[in-house]
């Protein structure tokens, strides 16, 4: 995943220390309750199948950037339903040592127009899957799709 300009300059300047980066993910819905799918992609770098996701550039807004994300990521256009899910979670060290922690803003979308596809590197397929039968998704990613299911609930907020 490339890393975003903003955060190559901060690095430049404060090395591998910790950084605290705002990131999104989004759960793109279809069909009736009941009968929904969910559309997600295969990593590239882990090989699981997981929602879009991305780091929130200066000046945007995360409902924004996971639009522009889904876009991007998976060739589809998609609208905010509603926020899902707020959390942190623990302090990551990349192979480099560079050092982050991820807030993350988890919103249930809608999907509007457009067939999913590969849409860069972050990826290596993407499809629909029934809730019923998703492929391999970590813990993490099942709790995303089930707390995404409901059009209208409150958000849980992780503490």
């Amino acid at each position: 995943m490339p890393t975003p300009d903003y955060i190559s300059r901060l690095r430049e300047k404060i090395g591998t220390e910790l950084l605290l980066l705002p990131g999104v993910a989004g759960v793109v819905v279809d069909g009736e309750p009941g009968a929904e799918r969910v559309l997600l992609g295969r990593r590239s770098d882990t090989g699981r199948w997981a929602s879009v996701g991305g780091i929130v550039e200066p000046g945007e807004h995360p409902a924004t950037c996971i639009v522009r994300e889904i876009a991007e990521e998976v060739s589809v256009e998609a609208v905010v339903d509603r926020l899902v899910l707020v959390s942190t979670g623990p302090p990551i060290t990349y192979p480099n040592g560079d050092r982050c922690q991820f807030v993350s803003n988890v919103f249930r979308c809608s999907w509007i127009s457009g067939e999913p596809a590969v849409g860069d590197e972050e990826s290596t397929d993407v499809g629909w899957f029934a809730v019923t039968d998703l492929p391999d998704v970590s813990e993490q990613e099942r709790r995303r799709i089930m707390l995404a299911l409901p059009r209208d609930a409150p958000p849980v907020i992780d503490q």
